[in-house]
């Protein structure tokens, strides 16, 4: 016996997926069915992180070093606290 499940995501993030899955020759739903069989039978989530920076972070941390360099940047804050009175002061000036 067969189940449908309906799942809402990001279309870029769909189709980026299904051509990953169709380097490897397989359909998407067998990829995913895969993986819920891997994180049923050993009862782990595994997530793996990859050390390849993609284009967008590569300019939001250039985007960041430009900011820190002009000292356009504020903080370290000493806890959340001092934090959010930042903000609020940003907010109410």
């Amino acid at each position: 016996m067969t189940t449908t499940m309906l799942i809402k995501l990001d279309k870029d993030l769909k189709d980026n997926a299904q051509d990953v899955a169709k380097r490897f020759g397989i359909p998407l739903s067998t990829l995913i069915r895969s993986y819920l069989k891997e994180i049923t039978a050993t009862g782990k989530i595994e997530l793996t992180a990859t050390e390849t920076m993609t284009p967008q972070m590569e300019k939001i941390i250039a985007q960041a070093e430009t900011e820190i360099k002009a000292s356009e940047t504020v903080g370290p804050f000493r806890g959340s606290k001092q934090a959010i009175d930042y903000l609020k002061k940003q907010k109410s000036s």
